[in-house]
Formats: structure tokens, sequence, C-alpha cells
């Protein structure tokens, strides 16, 4: 069943949302070879170093798209999250530059981020990538198809991960400085893209 914000969307649109809801799995043939990077990219953060940390993420990103035949995102850490008005950012894809941005510090306490939350909100902004690069779609809205091609990526790539502790992150999308982005914050529903208007999602 379609999220509440499709009856408000337009016929174009809609059809784009079915096509999103309609793929809920991106393979990753040959896997395997991209699970050694996850242990580097948790040592990373233990250890607070955001350039082995960015490093990491960059690798693992450019593999999965070595693996499913997309073009590769940039990848930029950063770290304290900001402040929105409905929470903290989590991660930040721009379309028009093919960037993935990612916090690795919360807002209140500058505590570095649990590993699994940190690597969710990657592939989640990694997901937003390729549904343009790979599926070939002209918006990336946030279907129950999209969260399943988000939890396909990480089974894979984390395949003895309980899933029941990656369904605590949040969700929204918004539009800033006339391009295209797509967040992840601490707000509760998946939601569609808003515009930013005078300060406003």
């Amino acid at each position: 069943m379609p999220f509440a914000y499709y009856d408000r969307l337009s016929e174009t649109n809609k059809r784009i949302y079915r096509r999103s809801d309609a793929v809920t799995e991106i393979p990753l043939p040959d896997a395997e070879r991209l699970r050694p990077v996850i242990p580097l990219l948790r040592e990373a953060l233990a250890r607070e170093e955001r350039r082995a940390i960015e490093a990491a993420a960059q690798i693992l990103c450019r593999g999965v798209a070595e693996l499913t035949g997309a073009r590769a995102p940039q990848v930029q850490v950063l770290a304290v999250r900001p402040e929105l008005r409905f929470g903290e950012l989590h991660g930040l894809y721009t379309v028009d530059s093919g960037r993935i941005q990612v916090w690795m510090r919360t807002l209140r306490h500058r505590r570095v981020v649990a590993f699994r939350t940190f690597l969710r909100t990657l592939l989640h902004e990694l997901t937003h990538h390729l549904d343009y690069a790979l599926l070939k779609l002209s918006d990336s809205f946030h279907t129950e198809g999209f969260f399943k091609r988000e939890s396909s990526l990480f089974r894979q790539l984390v395949p003895e991960t309980d899933d029941e502790s990656t369904r605590k992150s949040r969700r929204v999308s918004i539009r800033a400085g006339g391009g295209l982005r797509h967040d992840e914050s601490k707000d509760a529903r998946p939601r569609r893209r808003g515009r930013t208007q005078g300060g406003r999602a």
C-alpha cells in the first residue's frame, strides 16, 4: 500500500512512485568481496578518524556501484550533524553533483554515532543515488520498495545483522539551494521531498 503522500502526487510522479515501489532488491553479485570493508569502516568510526571513515565509505559505495554497473557517487564524511527544525540531519544526497554526505557525530553530545546507524545512513543515501544512476528514475521517492532496496544492500553486505535494530532511523527529503537533495533525519515518517522556502522544508 502506498504511503499517505502518494495521493498528493501528480500523475507523472505517481508513475515514478509505482516504478520505485515495484523494485524491492538491488542484487550485488559477488557481494563477499565488499564485506571486508565493513570492519574497516567500523574500526575507523571507533577510532573517530574522519578521513579513514570517509575513505572506507567511498570504497564501499564505489564497490557497490561497480557491482551494479552504476556510476560511483562522491562520498563526504562531515563532523557534527546540522540541526533542522524537525531534528538532526543524518545524511544528504545531492543529485546534481552525485554527492553523498553523512555526519559522524550527534548534535547534542558530539558523540560518534553508532556504527549500524552510520552504515544504514550511508546505504540510505546510496539507495537514492542508485535510483537515479541504476534504475534511471527521474525522482527518488521514499516508497516501501525504496526501503526494501536499502535493506537488501544491508543484508548482503552485513548478512548476520539483526534487522530490527535498523528500523530506528528516520527519513525525510528536502530541496535546497536549487538542487534536489535527499536527507535522513530523526523525523518520524517516510515522506516525499519538500521544497525549502524561507527556511521551511
